[in-house]
């Protein structure tokens, strides 16, 4: 029996061709709802709605797939804030009930509403990081599109 040995490839952040791509940096300017790349153009042109392009760089946001990732980051970042407090009053205080709604439920939603777009924006400037979902202008083209 022949044994073929293929060379090992190790991927590396300089072995990639093409500008590169700090995560973070990319994550804060997509969090403050700018263009991940030069950080200058919008993002969105609507509360959730990307833009087709930045209007400063040219950078296409078309094949972002942010999906349901923000909504499900922002219910853990306001649970993990609301749920604790709601506990500490109610075992420290006890109030009543419809002043416990009256306070934790637009609480809740105001502050879901607040996050949604930012989280939106990082997880874009996570992808394009990343080199995720149509960002790779690099890629290979034996890969279907999403």
């Amino acid at each position: 029996m022949e044994t073929v040995s293929a060379a090992t490839t190790v991927w590396t952040r300089d072995a990639v061709k093409g500008e590169k791509r700090d995560l973070w940096t990319a994550m804060k300017r997509g969090f403050r709802c700018r263009c991940p790349r030069c950080g200058e153009g919008k993002l969105f042109r609507a509360f959730l709605k990307t833009a087709d392009n930045c209007s400063v760089c040219g950078l296409d946001f078309t094949p972002h797939r942010a999906d349901d990732l923000p909504a499900y980051l922002v219910i853990v970042v306001v649970g993990h804030i609301v749920v604790p407090a709601v506990l500490w009053i109610e075992t420290n205080y006890s109030p009543a009930v419809w002043l416990q709604l009256s306070i934790y439920l637009p609480l809740t939603f105001f502050m879901s509403l607040l996050l949604l777009q930012p989280v939106k924006g990082g997880v874009v400037g996570f992808q394009w990081a990343l080199r995720m979902h149509g960002f790779d202008e690099n890629a290979p083209s034996d890969i279907p599109p999403v």
